[in-house]
This record gives C-alpha cells, structure tokens and sequence, in this order.
C-alpha cells in the first residue's frame, strides 16, 4: 500500500485549504476551502480543480469556515456527488455559512452588474443558493473520538480543535498489509482557556503530521481582552463617534457580545446600544443550543435567565433595510457585522460611510490575510477600493489581538511537543510564506522535528509498501 499527499491549498498561504490523501487509488480530500485575498488566489478559484474530480472519493472537513469549507459548492457543481464527512456542530455551521456565502456571491454580482464596475457584462457568482444546497445531503456528520470509517482500511476520527465550535483536529488511521500508519492534520487550533470553547485535544502520536502555523512567528499572550475592548470603545465614545467591528458571523461574534455583555452588566461602559448586523450571526443561540458538547457554556448561559448572546441594548438586525439605517447613526453606539477580513458581507457598506469619518473607530479583532481589504487597513493604507471607488480611511484603526481563535507560537509549540515520536515528516502549512518557515525553523531547533514547508500543488509520497 502506497500514501501520497499532494498539496492543494494553504501551502504557504492562510487560505484555500485543500489537501488530497491518496492511498493507492482511493482520494480523501481533506478541507474543501475557498481561497481569498490576494487576487493571484482568489482567481484559483475560478479555476478548474486541478485534479480529476470524479477520482475524490470522499471529503473529510475540519471546520466550517469558508477558506476550509467554502469550495465545496464550486465542486459539487462540478460533478463531485461524494460523502463529506465532519463532527456534528460543522455540519450545522456549514450549512449557515454556504447559504450565506451563496447569498453574498449573488448580490456582489447583482450589485456589479446594476453599478457597473465590473470587467465582465455580465458578472455572475461562483456558485448559487441552489449550489449550495446541492451539498447538504451528502453531509455525514459525527461526534468526537469515534471511528469512522472510510474504508476497510481507513478510517478517522475527529477530534475538540478549540478553533471553532466543531472544529477539529483529524486523525487518519491506515492499516496496510505490513504496517499501520497514523496520519494528522491539526486543522486550525484554538487557545487555551478561552472563556467558550474547550481546549484543543492532545495527541501523542503521528507517523505523519500537518500542522498549522498561522501566528507560528509571533508570541500572543493570552490576557482577557476585556480592558482592551473597554478601552477602544471608551475611546470611541470620547471621540463622539461609534465603534464599527467587522468580525465572522460564528465564533469572533460571540466572542465580542460575552466581553461587551461582561462590560455592560459591570458598568464599566456607558449604557449604549450595540447593533449585531449580520443575519446568520443571528442563528447562533440556535447552534450553540444543539451543540452544548461542542463548548463550555451552560443551559442557563444560552436559557431564559442568562441570555448570553442577548442582552437589553443588544439589537440584531436581520434585514437588508435596517442595516442600512445603521449609516445614520453618528455617535454613541458599537456596530458588529461581517465578514471579518472585510472581503464582503455587509461590513463593506458600514466601511464605505464610516472610513471617511475621522471621529469614528474600526476595530479589528482578528487575523487579517495577505491581500484582504482588512490587511490594507490595518497596514495603513489611505485607500481601499470597493464599490469600484477608492475610499479614503480617515476614521481611527485600532486592533486587538486578545481575541485571536488561532494558537500562537508557544500554544503551537506545547501542542507539538505531547507527541511521542517524531513523525515522519511534519508539513507546516496554512501559515504565510515567511510565517511557516520561520516556524518549521523553530520547530526543528526546540523540538528536532522534521519540520518542512510545502510548495502549492506539491505531491510528497509520504509511504510505500506499508
């Protein structure tokens, strides 16, 4: 029995996660992840895969965030009628966030189309609503720490991430004629002791390892965010503005609203209404609710007497108008909405009114990407084009890295260092360029693991005749 892995996807990049897992002739595709940012990337997806789809045998998932999950739409409407595999909580999430990235896709057409500052006529999406929901039948979703079983000799199990609810760190168990193999894939690992989710699991063993490095040069210490976050919207109120936070729908979003519901039953801010503008972060209660496994909060946290996603001053805003109204509101009120990296989403149209506005602040709570309207924020940039104008940034940007979802380089390196034996190899992936190697660096250093960055559509063989 031979296993290869070819690299299709976040290999010296944070995006696009795609990683095929050949065993002789049978094809698991590990993520299905839409690429964004830069443009040199986010052209791949318009792209013909660049493997056989008909050969994919099946698709196992690590979470449901669109740069793991947010191809699979464009790949079923290609032809791929297979299984997707994924822990029970990612299978609800998916559904939510491929409906509504279908959804934003169709009106960024129409929107193009009706203004148009398009190169094309005639834009179109990627993929349509009916797209997908072309995926959801085929969703086979499990708990944790179970076998699943792929085929007679393959089989995965999915294991707590702490990145997202659901997300998860897969375990590939390979049984050849001679030898059994272990193969991991971190997916994104979460911090410790985050006030919602559990802690990533610990593995000791892996014959192959693939682990993730996006903060894997940087050191994170995990402080609680609340005086960070009481700061900045004190200071948006001193300045007579609002505080506008482009953050995702499920996970970041509820992180904000447990600090900001903390700091308003405290009285440690002002009285002032905070505006939820995104309808899918809407369906979260919901989520959380049916997934109670899947984190640390309690019935009463998400029942009656302790709403924790809602509160007096807490407004969600569910249709298209009353966001819109959102634009008139000079002073005095927190905005949240997405997407996170700014790259649509209704976020756009709160930038485009409120980057010109000196006296309101922009607060980005997580990782911006290489080539993301967010990245050319927070870099300092006195520009961003949207709407096919560029739009001056005149407002306050201010960044708060306290509440990061990903692990930085010592949560990474603690993690690394539970296994057992070195593996064979371990691949440093969904990280930037320089990122990965200077983490693959300190990997082989502090831990003398051999640690190596993989090139984009590389084809490593990993064993043969096991």
């Amino acid at each position: 029995m031979d296993i290869r892995v070819r690299f299709l996807g976040a290999a010296q990049s944070v995006t696009g996660s795609k990683y095929l897992l050949e065993v002789d002739d049978h094809k698991i595709l590990v993520d299905c992840g839409l690429f964004q940012g830069l443009k040199e990337l986010r052209l791949k997806n318009w792209d013909a895969f660049p493997i056989d789809i008909f050969t994919i045998n099946q698709v196992v998932l690590t979470h449901a965030h669109l740069d793991h999950t947010g191809y699979l739409p464009k790949l079923f409407k290609e032809g791929y009628e297979g299984p997707v595999y994924c822990s029970n909580a990612t299978e609800d999430l998916i559904q939510l966030i491929l409906l509504d990235s279908a959804k934003l896709q169709e009106e960024e057409a129409q929107f193009a189309r009706k203004k148009g500052y398009s190169k094309h006529a005639d834009p179109q999406p990627l993929y349509t609503t009916d797209d997908a929901k072309r995926v959801f039948p085929y969703l086979k979703s499990f708990e944790f720490d179970v076998d699943v079983n792929l085929t007679e000799r393959i089989s995965v199990r999915f294991h707590e991430a702490g990145h997202l609810l659901g997300s998860s760190i897969l375990e590939f168990t390979i049984r050849g004629d001679n030898q059994t193999k272990k193969i991991v894939f971190s997916g994104d690992l979460g911090r410790n002791n985050q006030p919602i989710l559990r802690d990533p699991a610990i593995l000791k063993e892996a014959d192959v390892l693939f682990v993730e490095s996006t903060y894997g040069d940087r050191e994170n210490p995990f402080n609680s965010p609340k005086e960070d976050l009481r700061k900045f919207v004190l200071e948006a109120l001193d300045n007579k503005g609002c505080l506008l936070i482009p953050a995702f729908s499920i996970g970041r979003t509820q992180q904000i609203i447990y600090y900001l519901k903390e700091l308003l039953e405290e009285e440690l801010i002002p009285d002032i209404p905070v505006y939820i503008d995104s309808p899918m972060a809407i369906s979260a209660t919901e989520v959380y609710k049916r997934n109670y496994k899947y984190h640390k909060l309690s019935d009463n946290d998400l029942g009656n007497t302790r709403r924790i996603f809602e509160y007096k001053n807490m407004q969600y805003c569910r249709d298209q108008a009353r966001s819109v109204e959102l634009n008139g509101i000079k002073s005095g009120a927190i905005i949240i909405s997405a997407s996170g990296m700014c790259t649509g989403g209704r976020i756009l149209h709160h930038l485009y009114h409120r980057l010109p506005r000196p006296n309101d602040t922009l607060l980005f709570v997580g990782y911006q990407a290489e080539g993301t309207r967010g990245r050319k924020i927070l870099d300092g940039e006195p520009t961003v084009k949207m709407f096919g104008e560029e739009v001056p940034v005149k407002c306050n940007v201010r960044h708060l890295d306290g509440l990061s979802a990903h692990a930085d380089k010592v949560e990474l390196m603690q993690w690394l260092s539970h296994f057992e034996k070195s593996p064979k190899y371990t691949f440093v992936v969904h990280g930037e360029k320089q990122v990965s190697e200077r983490f693959a660096k300190t990997i082989r250093k502090e831990l003398g693991l051999n640690a190596y960055v993989p090139q984009y559509f590389e084809s490593v063989e990993l064993f043969r005749g096991i």
